[in-house]
């Protein structure tokens, strides 16, 4: 479904960001650096690394068309790059001196926003390289940006937990208490979403931080706000519309980076849990777990016009992934498939399922009686006995479990829990997770009765345990909790 095809390792220290442009990867570092990669065969450019920065490069990015690739650092400034020479086009100072820690290009490619620790965020002129605009935000740091694919407005995220939304002539339109710990990324959907009214779109932002959360929010932004006729007349915040929608709890841990993909099915993310995770944005699933990194994911970031998908780390690599087609759309129906038609099975329907769970010879038996997918899922030992008069012990027991096993699934999916939250012995969600010397975490009493029976191998390994400590799993329990509290609402 996903593979790992390449990793770059040629950074000294922590990856923090990595860009895509049609035919270049682009990723930076606190070693100072940016590099510069051929999307042909991830050979690093003759002219990279590209130096310039004195202090760490936080952020850096490509202009919608590839040409231009902008950077920013700790030491204040906001660089342009030439990607087909190298050469610096123009040093943008922060006029605080602030350190910059995120830059973004306009989806028209005429500005480019810089957010810095001071709270500041400057609109830029890319065909001056003069200050346009400059604002800033009340408290905490801007440490995230992103522009709505129409370019009328654009997002900031800071430190402080707020997400801030402003026009195309940097007016403040609305601000937003989005994460508790703070925003650590925010990025748009490419795709609109028309709700068939005149003069609205819609967009899908999301939004992560360090509740361990994602947010998925609805935009909506009416080009009246747009027009040029008559600037006196607008209204700061009219026809403006953020709605939150939910909430993605796929990491048991700080989320630092998500993005969507340029056909706004996927969205992928990363965490200070080592893994990032992928999700089906229309149903909101998990279609993978990459775990490959061996320290905190900082960045992500998917290919414009392929299905590829890198991931840096401050374990100093960046790791290149490919999708397969086929696969990943039949993963993305599959799970909606089953919860969709187990309880609208047909009769044949469940003689088919009968014999493929191995019970052909129980075909005519639910047949006579009746059995479509919603009975099935209701029959009982006592039902299997004195209405299907199902002889043999073994033969109901077989079906029982058969049947709970299809019960367990169609469950799972309907809650949407994620699997993460299932204790690996039980398959069940966990109250009291606790951390194996295997690495894994398990349900308290479910290891301890593993363990019990004197079974000294990992449960998911096989391998003999190296000790028999358990260590509880805070970070995990406060993230299932949470979950539990946006779900039982």
């Amino acid at each position: 479904m996903v593979k790992l095809i390449h990793t770059l390792a040629d950074h000294s220290d922590d990856v923090n960001c990595c860009a895509f442009s049609p035919s270049l990867l682009a990723t930076c570092s606190l070693d100072k650096t940016i590099r510069v990669y051929s999307l042909s065969n991830f050979t690093e450019l003759p002219h990279s690394p590209l130096k310039f920065h004195t202090y760490a490069v936080h952020c850096c990015c490509f202009s919608p068309s590839g040409h231009l690739l902008a950077s920013c650092s700790t030491d204040g400034t906001t660089v342009l790059w030439n990607t087909q020479n190298g050469q610096t086009l123009a040093v943008m100072e922060q006029p605080s001196g602030s350190p910059v820690r995120v830059c973004r290009f306009s989806p028209d490619s005429t500005c480019l926003v810089s957010g810095a620790a001071d709270g500041t965020v400057v609109l830029w002129n890319i065909q001056t390289y003069k200050l346009y605009r400059c604002g800033s935000v009340k408290d905490g740091s801007l440490v995230a940006c992103a522009f709505s694919p129409s370019g009328d407005l654009f997002v900031t995220g800071s430190s402080c937990g707020d997400l801030t939304v402003w026009d195309d002539k940097m007016r403040c339109l609305h601000s937003e208490k989005a994460h508790d710990l703070g925003v650590t990324c925010c990025d748009f959907s490419s795709q609109p979403v028309s709700d068939g009214e005149q003069d609205f779109q819609f967009f899908r932002l999301a939004s992560c931080g360090q509740d361990c959360q994602i947010k998925i929010w609805i935009v909506s932004f009416t080009h009246i706000l747009g027009a040029r006729e008559n600037e006196e007349n607008k209204i700061q915040g009219k026809g403006f519309v953020l709605k939150y929608k939910s909430t993605l709890s796929g990491h048991s841990a700080p989320v630092l980076a998500c993005a969507f993909s340029h056909d706004g099915q996927m969205l992928v993310s990363g965490s200070v849990d080592k893994s990032v995770v992928v999700y089906d944005t229309n149903t909101e699933n998990i279609l993978h777990r990459l775990t490959q990194h061996t320290r905190y994911v900082t960045t992500c970031a998917f290919a414009l016009n392929t299905l590829l998908l890198a991931t840096g780390s401050m374990d100093k690599t960046v790791n290149i992934w490919q999708f397969d087609t086929e696969a990943l759309c039949q993963a993305g129906s599959m799970e909606d498939q089953l919860k969709q038609f187990t309880e609208d099975w047909s009769e044949e329907d469940v003689s088919t399922w009968l014999s493929e769970q191995g019970l052909k010879d129980l075909v005519d038996i639910f047949k006579m009686n009746n059995i479509d997918g919603k009975e099935l899922l209701n029959l009982t030992k006592e039902s299997l006995a004195d209405d299907l008069k199902i002889e043999s012990l073994g033969l109901r027991s077989k079906v029982l479990r058969k049947i709970e096993e299809l019960r367990t699934k169609v469950k799972s999916l309907s809650s949407g829990t994620p699997d993460e939250f299932l204790c690996p012995i039980t398959r069940e969600l966990m109250r009291d997770p606790v951390i194996a010397s295997d690495g894994y975490s398990y349900e308290k009493e479910a290891i301890e009765n593993w363990i019990g029976k004197k079974k000294r191998t990992s449960p998911m390994t096989n391998l003999i345990l190296p000790s028999v400590v358990l260590t509880p799993n805070r970070t995990l329990k406060m993230a299932i909790d949470r979950w539990l509290e946006t779900h039982q609402k």
